[in-house]
Parts: C-alpha cells; structure tokens; sequence
C-alpha cells in the first residue's frame, strides 16, 4: 500500500495549482467543462476559466464561510449559500457573470442547495425549510416544511419531478408538479444525512446517522435493503452512471476512513453484495466516479486523492494537500479530476495527452 504513495505515473498527472484563502469547502465544473468553481471558508467565491485558468474573484473574502455552490443544467447561473444565511446567485455571461439575486433571510445557515437537473428550479436549505427559486420567474415558488429537523441533505430525482430531502426519521420525497401534495416518506430510524439518487433514476440511497445505508427501488417501492456493519456513520455516497451486467449501477460509500462497494446481484433473493477498498487513513471527505465509466476518485483527510479502477483496485495516488483535501470533482468529460485541500489548495489532474485547458473534447 506504501508503494502506491508516491507512485504518481499512470493515466492522469498533475498539470495546474492554485490557492484560496482557507479551507476549500465547495467544487464545480461548468456543466460544458470551460470553467471551474470554487469557495472557501473565508467567504471566496472565485471561477477559474481558460486555458490559462485566468482567475475571477466572484466574492471576496469576507469571513462568512461559503458552504455549497453548484452551477444550473444549462450553465446560466451559479448558486451559493453559507454562513451568513443567504443564496447568491450569478448569471454566467461570457464577458464576466453578473451578480443577479440574493436570496434568503440570514436566520439560519444555508448549507444545502440543488439545480433541478431539467429545468432552471433551485431548491435550497433554511433550518427546517426549503425553499424552491425559479430562475425562469426570478422569484421563490414554493416553501417546504421539513419539521422533524433541520435540513441535512437536498438532491432531485434525475428526471426533475421530484425533489428529495433528508433529515432525523427520514427523506420526505416532493412531487414538483403539486408541491402542496403530501411528501412521500422513506423512513429511517435515526436521521439520513446523504441522499443520492442513482442516475437512472431506478434507486434512492440514503446514508444514516445509525451507520446504515438504506437503498429503496423507487418503481416498485416494497421494503428497502438495509446495509450495515460500517465503523461510523455515512458521509458520501456516488452511484456510477455505468451499469454492472445485473443492470444496476455500483453504489459507493464512505464511513470514516472506509470505502465500501455495494453491487446488485442477478439473484434478488441475494441483495447487494460489498467490497471494502482499503487505502485511505483518515476521513474520507468526497468521493465520485468518472462520468460513463467505472472509475472512483476519493479524497481524504489524510492527504490523498486516490483512483479506483472498475472500483476494485487502487492504481494512482495523488498528494499536493499536506493537511488533507476536503472536496473533488470531476470534469464532464472526465478528462480532467479537480479537489480541493483543507489549506485552501486547489489541484487539477488531467488524463495524459489530454485536457492541456478546460473545455477540451
């Protein structure tokens, strides 16, 4: 395992560093690769776009920390929430983005905030609330209770329909075409912390605070599979878009410093069966596949971005964050592995021979 620390040579290598201020809390490509977004716990907003990855300060620093950013379906706008309780939003022109809506009331931490993935709706965190914005309208269209807790994770059904939100007993599931219609709820024993629906939009994960996954076929919605056994509770869960030969995708996890691969097996008698890839040290802070491939990227406390191929086996092993990483992203094209490290670094990877800029085909 040592001897994979510092063997660096393989299908990706480093071509480009920057630095914010502080802790690089949140990371985003554009949804057409030309531009990539990053926050920091000092309050930074900043967009790295061209093939010199020419920096555009957003927001600068203020001392409030910027918790999520995330860009629209179509690359028009860009989202952020934090500390100070409010979502900014920019409309990305190709001259420079404008700043166009603050949203929000400053009463509670906006630390979760979604795109629809098919129409230009923003569903973001308030305490115990979400509330939806339409970029269309410019105005807010709805306001969900979630009662039994604040907000601990938001995320959409891939088809748009439905939006997903995670807290204690629970992930109440509204239907956006009646927002007034009553949630469903997946109900858990303690309190869902991540949500992730797999990209086909077959399956809902949700990772629990009693160190459970519990997984739920959403077109035949009978008793969900639970999961357990992990040291810790659930931080991160990634679905691979690419299908096994059962016809279902992977679905990984991380627990601690543990990286655990669950597959659907033929038999549906069998479940899911797991694999534990070993490597990491401390906790892991973000993982994701390579879009249309197998490959998993995870990024941990302890300094190292590691790649697992077919998510089975270790093969590089990146370092550049002497004090851990804290979040990763994948281009669009996976071409090109962005992640962000606890002392403020910023590192890009890109496949070898390929990706010399963003926007690369």
């Amino acid at each position: 395992m040592f001897g994979l620390r510092t063997k660096n040579q393989g299908e990706f290598e480093r071509h480009w560093q920057g630095t914010l201020s502080d802790y690089v809390t949140a990371i985003a490509y554009t949804p057409d690769g030309n531009a990539l977004a990053a926050s920091s716990a000092a309050g930074e907003v900043v967009l790295f776009q061209g093939r010199g990855l020419e920096r555009t300060n957003l927001q600068p620093a203020n001392g409030r920390s910027v918790d999520c950013l995330a860009f629209s379906r179509d690359g028009q706008f860009l989202a952020t929430g934090g500390q100070d309780g409010r979502v900014n939003l920019w409309h990305m022109q190709p001259a420079a983005p404008e700043p166009i809506a603050t949203l929000g009331n400053a009463t509670a931490w906006v630390d979760h905030l979604a795109w629809s993935p098919t129409q230009n709706l923003l569903a973001f965190s308030l305490g115990k609330y979400v509330q939806v914005w339409d970029a269309t309208l410019g105005a807010v269209v709805t306001t969900l209770n979630f009662d039994t807790s604040s907000v601990l994770d938001i995320t959409w059904h891939p088809d748009g329909k439905r939006l997903s939100v995670g807290g204690y007993q629970g992930v109440k599931i509204w239907t956006a075409d009646d927002w007034d219609d009553d949630p469903y709820l997946l109900t858990i024993p303690s309190a869902s912390l991540a949500i992730s629906w797999s990209p086909d939009g077959k399956y809902i994960a949700s990772g629990n605070l009693d160190r459970t996954i519990t997984v739920l076929e959403w077109e035949k919605p009978l008793l969900p599979w639970v999961m357990r056994g992990f040291p810790g509770k659930i931080r991160q869960l990634a679905w691979s878009k690419m299908l096994t030969k059962t016809g279902a995708p992977l679905l990984a996890a991380s627990s601690v410093e543990g990286l655990v691969i669950w597959e659907k097996q033929a038999d549906a008698a069998q479940g899911w069966d797991s694999r534990v890839l070993a490597g990491h040290q401390e906790i892991i802070q973000s993982i994701e596949f390579q879009p249309n491939s197998l490959l998993l990227a995870s990024a941990a406390a302890d300094g190292w971005v590691c790649l697992w191929q077919k998510a089975k086996r270790q093969t590089q092993v990146f370092n550049g964050a002497p004090n851990g990483f804290s979040c990763l992203s994948w281009h669009p094209q996976g071409n090109q592995l962005a992640a962000g490290g606890q002392n403020g670094e910023l590192l890009v990877w890109s496949k070898v021979g390929r990706g010399q800029g963003f926007g690369q085909r």
